[in-house]
């Protein structure tokens, strides 16, 4: 039960998010990862230090190279920072109009530090967005694409509507930021709204958690499984993830992407 998938992300030093959290969640969930670096980050579980742009030709040259030998199930992309970069993989992922694409959306990093230009934004929602099989923003990210404040459950259902509107098959809104002991994460997709909700977790170790279930998701469409199917599998990943986090660093701490998921169906073993 493999799954190919293509992420096209920054990378994270500290090990807990971006490219690297990718990579640990396909192999988890038994798919096979690759990858195109589209920016070095200097960071640690208090935040982002330094940032180094990868050029948008060697992110297309790393993307070309393994779609050439390799092939692949699925598209993946969290951390594109320029308009450049993400005109230069919009053009890759367009040429496989039947391959499903995540689009994780990342704006801010966990510590506050911005990881989209405010220039790019347009960029992304021109470009990527009709493009994606599923759209997953946290709330602020929702806030800034559909334009609207986000307070209510109600709130992101509309959000998710907007945005599909604006193209994407599918919008999975993330709930983490809305205050309270309930967890609602909001799914718009051909077939309506689908709410999952969850226990909160009570814990500081939460870094990584959006690229991580964008990937988990990625590599579950790329196994052949239905969108819902795919997501209520990776979010009960990414909830023992959090549940079984090492407790390392000072701030937000990682999670442990080693646990593992049931190939039958999805009953966690850790």
């Amino acid at each position: 039960m493999k799954g190919r998938v293509l992420v096209v992300a920054g990378s994270d030093s500290g090990g807990g998010a971006g490219i690297q959290a990718d990579i640990k969640a396909v192999t988890a969930l038994g798919g096979f990862a690759m990858t195109a670096v589209s920016a070095l980050t200097v960071q640690n579980t208090l935040g982002v230090s330094a940032i180094l742009p990868v050029p948008a030709d060697m992110v297309t040259a790393q993307m070309r190279c393994v779609l050439d030998d390799i092939g692949v199930d699925a598209f993946k992309s969290g951390m594109l920072d320029r308009s450049e970069v993400i005109v230069a993989v919009a053009d890759e992922i367009r040429a496989y109009p039947d391959v499903p694409y995540v689009l994780d959306p990342v704006m801010v990093a966990k510590g506050g530090s911005s990881l989209l230009r405010d220039d790019a934004v347009e960029t992304l929602m021109r470009n990527l967005v009709p493009l994606a099989s599923l759209l997953t923003p946290n709330l602020p990210e929702a806030e800034v694409l559909a334009g609207h404040p986000i307070r209510t459950v109600d709130d992101m259902c509309r959000a998710a509507e907007a945005l599909r509107r604006a193209g994407a098959r599918a919008v999975l809104v993330k709930g983490g930021h809305l205050e309270g002991d309930t967890l609602t994460d909001v799914l718009c997709d051909s077939t309506g709204i689908a709410l999952f909700s969850d226990t909160r977790l009570p814990t500081r170790h939460t870094h990584g958690t959006g690229c991580t279930l964008a990937s988990a998701i990625a590599v579950g469409l790329a196994q052949g499984l239905g969108l819902r199917v795919a997501v209520e599998r990776a979010r009960r990943y990414l909830r023992a993830a959090i549940a079984e986090a090492p407790g390392y660093g000072a701030g937000a701490g990682p999670l442990n992407h080693a646990v593992t998921v049931d190939s039958a169906w999805g009953a966690i073993v850790v």
